[in-house]
């Protein structure tokens, strides 16, 4: 059997692969030490005070107004900030200013509508931090960590040991500037996942404002799933996001954006088995299997269970390849 498992993460930016690869620090890596979790504060503020930005520069897009008009000072110090520096301290007036702009009705009028701009999944989970980030001493939790957003350039390896299998793990920049970059890693692959972000059904790219991101993705998974370096290897989908998806499905049909579902509008299990249809109706070799999983990135728990079945795969294929 295979002593060493060489496992792709394929699939187009934004989808959660890099999170995937946290996971695996924390599920079968070390961890993260205290001086780690510490090295991503600059990243977490960064995040938190552009994600503030990008709906304050929708808002003038989409001509929605403030709430509140006082809260124009509080703009003006958003948006003549430039940067956080090394340190990455939130200064007294830069929280109290994201505090406040968060509790306004025209930001929450804009942040619900974040799919018809780019803005990090991360967002609100930071907005609704603010007073923990902003407090003196602050040190980012594994939490913080596993939804700081950094866009991944270049092939990023990460190993770790399960099962007797020592696993390679390769997170490729997912950008479509970054693509070329992939054939590198095509070699001797013993598994490829290919990872999806659900909630993209009602979202354009990052690189082109035009593109819907599931489109985009299908095209993806056909090249990569039907690509004569992958005959022969497993092929597992993680269909992800699937928190934020469900959250959004009530305020965003998925008929606005997939004529083609019948479902019940807001039926997060039917519109979940609409889209993971789309993707396996891809597949072009009847006796290629693909094994595909609902996940939550950010949800340790939920990683650690797919990860267990994704292991067991890999096992049973190795099996059958040396005829056991």
């Amino acid at each position: 059997m295979a002593r060493t498992v060489r496992l792709l993460l394929l699939g187009a930016g934004e989808s959660g692969k890099s999170t995937l690869v946290k996971q695996m620090k924390i599920i079968h890596g070390d961890g993260y030490t205290q001086e780690e979790l510490a090295s991503y504060k600059p990243t977490v503020c960064d995040n938190l005070v552009h994600s503030m930005r990008a709906v304050l520069e929708a808002m003038g897009a989409l001509r929605i107004d403030l709430g509140d008009q006082g809260n124009r000072k509080h703009v003006k110090a958003l948006l003549n900030f430039v940067e956080l520096g090394a340190a990455g301290e939130l200064s007294a007036e830069l929280s109290a200013a994201i505090s406040a702009l968060w509790a306004d009705s025209g930001v929450q009028n804009c942040f619900k509508r974040s799919n018809e701009y780019q803005l990090n999944d991360s967002a609100e989970y930071y907005f609704n931090s603010i007073a923990r980030i902003a407090a003196p001493g602050y040190a980012p939790t594994e939490q913080d960590v596993l939804r700081a957003r950094v866009r991944t350039t270049g092939i990023i390896e990460t190993s770790f040991r399960y099962k007797d299998l020592i696993y390679r793990m390769f997170d490729v920049g997912g950008q479509r500037s970054e693509r070329r970059k992939w054939i590198q890693c095509f070699e001797d692959v013993t598994a490829v996942i290919f990872v999806t972000a659900l909630s993209g059904y009602d979202m354009k790219l990052f690189e082109d404002e035009k593109t819907n991101r599931i489109h985009e993705s299908l095209t993806l998974f056909d090249a990569i799933c039907n690509n004569k370096f992958f005959q022969d290897t497993a092929m597992i989908l993680f269909l992800n996001k699937t928190d934020l998806f469900s959250a959004k499905l009530g305020r965003s049909p998925i008929t606005q954006y997939f004529e083609d579902y019948t479902g019940p509008a807001d039926d997060a299990a039917a519109a979940k088995k609409f889209i993971l249809e789309k993707f396996l109706h891809l597949n072009k070799t009847p006796s290629k299997k693909i094994y595909p999983h609902f996940t939550c990135a950010t949800n340790t728990g939920n990683i650690k269970h797919v990860f267990d079945a994704v292991s067991d795969i890999i096992i049973d294929r190795n099996l059958k390849d040396i005829g056991l």
